[in-house]
């Protein structure tokens, strides 16, 4: 992992995962998605990652024109770098996750590294009095669901995103094995280094929030990349913060946000994703570390730059 790194917040605003029952703070409109954005900017992340919803009924949605209602005003009123989902939402086809990027042609997407089981089922077990009809069934869905990312798939991205627009990913490693699938994309020469890895930890299907497994991923990454990579985690729920402090103490970087997360203390729901990205950047700099503004982001993950997207 890259030495001696400031420590890069990302902010994942709004998510596919939550759903609008489970909190009335949970961007849902544009505007809504808007200001968020700029006021986690505000607030210290260098990056945020978005998804766009129906803003009807808050349910995930691909739609190219949904983004650019928002894309262009958070560019506008802050220097963040803007980095789209490539995931979406459950049953959306590659071409539809694949349609408002190609539009936008961000400096950054995310970008999963494998099909796997996606369980959100058990949180439909625990709530009741849905605010609307696709919530529950939405939840339910994934306890026969798999997430698809196939190399195929992955070839795609590359091609599609990274040589046709020179954006650059926030390589999402669900697993141990995402690392190595990861490490083939490298080795094909489709990807090329500083990578962003995101360790994401605690989703039901993917590796648990669990220290060890931090420590794991982190000398997995360090044997298969040397020095050629950024090493960010995020982690489900309660685990957030925890995690998030552990990674920087190690020399990563940090990724907070309503999509990971609605709480911002035990049994406290967050107001907002800048109260989160302000707590982070607290503990973060209160342990004498440095957090990257969005222009040093940038320098790190040598990014195309604001200038050179599509909104």
């Amino acid at each position: 992992m890259k030495k001696n790194a400031k420590v890069i917040i990302t902010c994942a605003v709004t998510g596919s995962v939550h759903t609008p029952t489970m909190s009335k703070h949970l961007p849902i409109t544009p505007n809504e998605i808007a200001e968020a954005s700029i006021a986690a900017s505000e607030a210290g992340a260098a990056i945020i990652h978005l998804h766009a919803r129906d803003p009807k009924d808050g349910r995930p949605t691909p739609s190219p024109d949904v983004f650019m209602e928002f894309l262009p005003r958070i560019k506008q009123a802050s220097n963040a770098v803007i980095n789209i989902t490539t995931g979406g939402g459950l049953g959306m086809t590659l071409d539809e996750r694949l349609a408002a990027p190609k539009r936008a042609s961000p400096e950054m997407t995310s970008f999963n590294m494998g099909s796997m089981n996606f369980g959100l089922f058990p949180v439909a077990e625990r709530m009741s009095g849905w605010k609307y009809d696709w919530e529950k069934k939405y939840l339910e869905s994934t306890k026969d669901f798999v997430v698809k990312n196939t190399f195929h798939d992955m070839e795609r991205i590359c091609k599609e995103l990274g040589e046709a627009h020179g954006t650059r990913f926030e390589f999402e490693c669900y697993d141990v094995g995402h690392l190595y699938s990861l490490a083939f994309l490298v080795e094909k020469g489709w990807v090329k280094p500083p990578f962003l890895i995101q360790g994401i930890f605690g989703i039901l299907g993917g590796i648990g929030a669990d220290h060890s497994n931090l420590m794991f991923m982190r000398e997995t990454a360090d044997r298969l990349f040397g020095e050629d990579f950024y090493f960010s985690v995020l982690a489900a729920g309660r685990h957030q913060m925890a995690f998030c402090t552990m990674n920087a103490i190690m020399g990563g970087s940090v990724r907070v946000g309503m999509e990971d997360s609605l709480y911002i203390a035990k049994g406290k729901l967050t107001e907002s994703n800048a109260m989160q990205v302000a707590k982070i950047r607290r503990i973060v700099e209160d342990l004498s570390l440095d957090v990257a503004s969005p222009d040093e982001a940038r320098a790190m993950l040598q990014l195309k730059g604001a200038h050179q997207v599509g909104f």
